[in-house]
């Protein structure tokens, strides 16, 4: 499971943001003051936190990570973090009813990445209990369960090229997207009607849609390899012949049905109109 999918949980309706790091989640310490205190300024009373720490012996520049995670405006932006065991020592100096609550969903949200990672079929379970729960059927799951591991095999290949900033593989995966579907990835989000920051677009895709993403980038991975591409430039072209291939396939069928593959649509709102003709027809 790709750990940006999970990088926000919630605690009692406040969201707390994690990155996965030296393999543990890291958790925004801000955040998590904010939650625990309810207080507007947590930021303030973070910055009086670390002072008291320090003075008690807590080992700031050890114990506390400067990790990049998304800011309110969309940008990676360096922010304090700790991993679930100094915040731990961090919740002990804060005096709130929430703090034992807290700790109980803190060990659970810290630990289920680390119950995936040693055993991948519980992350594929409740990925799937989740996409079931939203409505969605089987069949579509099975092509979404498959489309993530497509693209985590190619994000992979990429890391191992020399692609490592988080711009570069945005870029390249517009590239693909581009030549696939004729648009970017927001733009297609827009012209679906997407309009939240956290709305993924392949959780709106139609079954050709996500089939056309997959060939897209399942092309561009054995491309990348063939080619024994290294570094952006060469990456890029292959990106961009893996999405003209997926391009050519669904030219090839779009001539052939006489129907566009590319859909306003999302696949929920499909499966809605479906249920309302069936109950019409009775």
């Amino acid at each position: 499971m790709n750990s940006k999918d999970k990088a926000l949980v919630v605690f009692q309706g406040k969201k707390i943001r994690r990155t996965w790091f030296n393999d543990e989640w890291w958790f925004s310490v801000v955040d998590m003051v904010g939650a625990l205190t309810q207080t507007d300024r947590a930021r303030k009373y973070w910055s009086d936190l670390k002072n008291k720490l320090t003075e008690d012996g807590f080992e700031m520049s050890e114990k506390i990570g400067h990790l990049k995670l998304m800011a309110e405006d969309g940008k990676l932006r360096l922010t304090d973090c700790a991993n679930t065991k100094n915040m731990f020592r961090i919740i002990q100096s804060i005096p709130s009813p929430k703090a034992e609550p807290f700790k109980q969903w803190l060990a659970q949200v810290g630990y289920d990445r680390v119950q995936e990672i040693e055993n991948p079929e519980l992350a594929q379970k409740r990925m799937r209990e989740l996409y079931k729960a939203k409505g969605y059927s089987d069949n579509w799951i099975e092509k979404r369960v498959r489309g993530i591991a497509i693209r985590d095999e190619l994000t992979d290949e990429w890391k191992d090229r020399e692609i490592t900033e988080e711009i570069d593989f945005a870029i390249l995966t517009n590239e693909i997207s581009k030549a696939t579907f004729g648009m970017t990835v927001q733009e297609y989000k827009n012209f679906k009607g997407l309009k939240k920051k956290n709305q993924n677009l392949r959780d709106h895709m139609v079954d050709w849609e996500l089939i056309f993403t997959m060939l897209g980038e399942k092309a561009t991975t054995d491309i990348t390899r063939t080619r024994d591409a290294k570094g952006f430039d060469e990456n890029e072209q292959a990106a961009k012949r893996g999405g003209q291939i997926a391009f050519n396939a669904k030219k090839e069928l779009e001539e052939e049905t006489g129907e566009s593959i590319v859909s306003k649509d999302n696949f929920l709102s499909l499966e809605e109109k479906k249920r309302l003709g069936s109950r019409n027809k009775k």
